[in-house]
């Protein structure tokens, strides 16, 4: 009998092996304690996903800097003052040798008022309107500035290594700062770090140098990078191939595809059918770069996922929601006790309400299930959609309908 696809190994550019083909994307946990550390909580749930069987599991937002948060919950990585926790955290989560990823972020400008009143960005340039109301219109950094957020985000993955984690990925996706850095949209500086391509990818690339120098080169180093903003005058298709094509020769480990921001969340789109997000424009870029590209959100069955892999269309299956209802799906696909995952569409009742605002019922809604899963607790595959947007209405108020997203 012919083995699965998913279940074969995979070696990255620095040689590290990766089990089979299964990426447990990032999703934004928000169960970090009252001082950004992470908790019993992590230990809980990572280890269900390391069990599971994934090969590679990335963190949630892990962010650079104390006082600019995306969001209530999110674990904040600066210094080693919570190295023993991460350490617990690596330590638990790297069982039958799973990787595990930090992801690490800033927030940039989409740091809400709730969390930051003078956010910073590459350029003064705030949210549009209705996004504004909950954001404040952000300060543009110095070059001295950038020079220390450089730095922050050097630092971090140092403490990732020393925690044990076997790897880390920078977010440059969904409109945070590195994203804002490559975008026409939010990037008008005039020096260095503006106006040429080459010059908007020159913060992501000094992060990477950074990292690459600071880390060795055995040290998985990965982005997380937009396929395109899918706003007129952002950053484009056409943009991202070039900038992959750069990563690539300076030795990025692995990509993964995505696209969108807040204004424009293309990468949180629920659909009726199984539609692979980015899976074409990833089929046609692994024609032109020999390293590891990954496409996040659609995947449903096993049938699909190794077509995919057949197709030579992504070289892993991203999972995110499925793991936050089934985090041992990864096992059970390679083992045969199941076929695919089905998410529940969820529902208010209401059709121009669920139009308006499914996307924040399904964030809550995964969440929740996330914490569940940390718990001990059964998930809950209901369909009603009231209890999730109640419960994120009570922890974010009027601001979580702009940001409290998540990843798939």
């Amino acid at each position: 009998m012919e083995t699965l696809r998913v279940k074969q190994p995979m070696t990255l550019p620095n040689g590290r092996v990766i089990k089979n083909r299964f990426f447990k994307s990032a999703m934004s946990e928000a169960m970090a304690d009252k001082n950004n550390s992470p908790t019993k909580a992590h230990l809980n749930l990572y280890s269900k996903w390391a069990e599971g069987g994934a090969g590679i599991v990335v963190s949630g937002n892990v962010m650079v800097d104390r006082a600019a948060l995306g969001e209530p919950g999110n674990v904040v990585v600066e210094d080693e003052r919570d190295l023993p926790k991460l350490k617990e955290w690596a330590q638990t989560a790297t069982v039958e040798q799973t990787e595990l990823w930090m992801q690490i972020n800033h927030p940039g400008r989409q740091s809400p008022k709730s969390m930051s009143s003078q956010p910073v960005a590459p350029s003064a340039v705030p949210l549009r309107k209705p996004y504004a109301l909950f954001f404040a219109s952000p300060k543009a950094l110095t070059l001295s500035d950038i020079d220390i957020l450089v730095n922050k985000f050097v630092s971090t993955a140092l403490v990732a290594k020393k925690a044990g984690f076997t790897g880390v990925q920078i977010h440059a996706a969904h409109g945070y700062l590195v994203s804002q850095f490559l975008s026409p949209l939010t990037n008008q500086r005039q020096d260095q770090y503006g106006g040429s391509l080459n010059n908007r990818l020159r913060f992501l690339i000094d992060i990477y140098y950074g990292m690459r120098q600071t880390l060795g080169k055995d040290f998985s180093i990965s982005v997380k990078l937009n396929s395109s903003d899918f706003s007129p005058g952002g950053f484009t298709g056409k943009e991202a191939t070039e900038a992959i094509k750069i990563l690539a020769t300076a030795g990025i480990d692995l990509v993964e595809i995505s696209g969108g921001s807040y204004e424009n969340p293309h990468m949180f789109q629920s659909v009726e059918r199984e539609t692979i997000f980015f899976l074409d424009y990833a089929e046609q870029l692994m024609e032109t770069v020999d390293i590891p590209l990954v496409v996040t959100g659609g995947f449903r069955t096993l049938e699909r996922m190794e077509q995919a892999l057949e197709q030579k269309s992504t070289s892993m299956i991203g999972l995110a929601r499925p793991l936050a209802l089934y985090p041992d799906l990864p096992r059970k696909l390679m083992n045969g006790e199941m076929t695919g995952a089905d998410l529940p569409r969820l529902t208010t009742g209401i059709k121009h309400l669920d139009k308006k605002i499914g996307g924040l019922m399904a964030i809550s809604y995964y969440e929740q299930q996330m914490k569940n899963i940390a718990s001990g607790r059964a998930v809950d595959l209901s369909r009603n959609g009231w209890k999730p947007l109640i419960t994120s209405l009570k922890g974010h108020g009027l601001t979580g309908l702009y940001s409290a997203r998540k990843s798939e």
